[in-house]
């Protein structure tokens, strides 16, 4: 008898994040969205082939539209020449309208940037976690990682005491 999809402890599918959007900016919202992929394209992310660390969203009003862009999924090799996906298309990502237009509108009025945090698959489907951004300067980041070596030293002592 076949094993059921959700039996295995460890998830088979890969969960590709952007460490680097956490550092240079200070997320304050996120949304998750679908995409709109080809076959190959899908193949290749669940094969981890994906790079999200050049990449960001354009949020248009009107139409209310969201366009990932700067995304790099590599060609999946086993579908040959012919059926290839050109890797660094802008690809329209799937959310609700009223979701669309409230980015769009954060975006243009707070200056803000709309940011690809994490890639994964949910029930069979890929998801994109996307962040509203606004970049840190340097001092920022800086005592951002003060306070985080701090928070970890404080958990270690308590551990410790335990």
């Amino acid at each position: 008898m076949a094993a059921s999809k959700g039996s295995g402890s460890e998830p088979r599918e890969p969960v590709i994040e952007n460490r680097r959007a956490r550092h240079d900016y200070s997320i304050e919202d996120t949304l998750e969205c679908g995409i709109e992929l080809l076959g190959t394209e899908v193949k290749s992310i669940r094969a981890g082939q994906v790079s999200l660390g050049e990449g960001w969203v354009l949020a248009e009003d009107s139409p209310p539209r969201l366009t990932l862009l700067n995304v790099r999924v590599a060609e999946y090799p086993p579908a040959g020449a012919a059926r290839q996906h050109d890797p660094d298309r802008p690809r329209r990502l799937l959310a609700h309208r009223r979701e669309i237009r409230r980015l769009a509108v954060e975006v243009r009025s707070r200056g803000g940037s709309l940011v690809p945090l994490k890639m994964y698959f949910l029930r069979g489907k890929v998801k994109l976690l996307i962040g509203l951004g606004f970049g840190r300067r340097k001092e920022d980041k800086r005592q951002a990682i003060a306070e985080r070596e701090a928070k970890r030293d404080m958990d270690r002592a308590a551990a410790r005491r335990r």
